[in-house]
């Protein structure tokens, strides 16, 4: 079964010890009992100006890069994650590169081409607003690629996040995990506010109903990828707490790591 760690109201899988395990994403999609909404949002903003800070010594040490992956069903919340929890952040520091449908020049390579040239460089911090896991989720969905070439790809990725680690990349997945009730909602107000219409895609409402086949895969990616790498799954119904959440999570990684200004003349 799945071993959870719960740390300041999160819950992060650490381990798996073996093949009959609990569902990952039973968990449920609310905040957790005990975060009020206001007193929440006041504690995020707080994370927003760390966050601002323990970047800028990230910048300028320049010994380490954090690659933020960030993952979920249609609608789960990864722009506004993208919109609010980096809003402090100097944009000279900081990337964010959306993965979409490959082009006919990223076909023509293997598929990290195109993900390992958009990987952050000593001092910066990279988000993919989706990643190289579409590589395995949209193929394995819509039965695109042979089962086998599949399968090799969740080793290739093992292999990929690990040479990352190597080089001295940071690597935190959050899985964004909403229900299908607040999908549903999301869509309809992509319809009807005119601040969020230009979100719509009628392609959309049609993968929807892959729900199961996607929630399936991604159990597979969460047991198979990259063990001592953990996905971190993020209830994300309530948009207030899935900020908090994740800003908590980055700002505790960096603090962790005793991060220093150099001293004048040191490079």
């Amino acid at each position: 079964m799945a071993k959870i760690r719960i740390d300041h109201g999160m819950l992060i899988f650490a381990e798996i010890k073996n093949k009959i395990m609990a569902k990952y994403l039973n968990i449920s999609t609310k905040a957790l009992s005990g975060f009020e909404k206001d007193k929440t949002k006041e504690k995020t903003a707080d994370l927003i100006l760390k966050l601002r800070d323990l970047q800028a010594v990230l910048y300028a040490e320049s010994k380490r890069s954090l690659l933020i992956v960030l993952q979920g069903i249609d609608a789960s919340g990864k722009d506004g994650t993208v919109k609010h929890v980096f809003s402090g952040v100097n944009p000279m520091g900081c990337n964010v590169h959306s993965f979409k449908a490959p082009t006919p020049l990223d076909f023509s390579h293997d598929f990290l081409w195109r993900v390992h040239t958009n990987t952050p460089a000593k001092g910066m911090i990279e988000i993919f607003n989706r990643s190289h896991y579409e590589d395995i989720l949209v193929p394995t969905v819509h039965k695109l690629l042979p089962k086998d070439v599949i399968k090799k790809r969740y080793d290739y990725i093992n292999s990929f996040e690990n040479l990352l680690q190597d080089n001295d990349t940071i690597i935190l997945k959050f899985f964004l995990h909403i229900s299908k009730e607040e999908q549903k909602e999301r869509f309809k107000e992509r319809q009807t506010n005119p601040a969020k219409e230009w979100k719509y895609q009628p392609e959309d409402i049609a993968e929807s109903k892959h729900w199961d086949d996607y929630m399936d895969v991604y159990e597979n990616i969460f047991d198979k990828c990259s063990k001592d790498i953990p996905w971190i799954i993020v209830p994300a119904d309530m948009n207030w707490y899935r900020n908090y959440f994740i800003a908590k999570t980055i700002v505790d990684k960096l603090k962790s790591l005793d991060m220093k200004y150099p001293k004048k003349g040191q490079e």
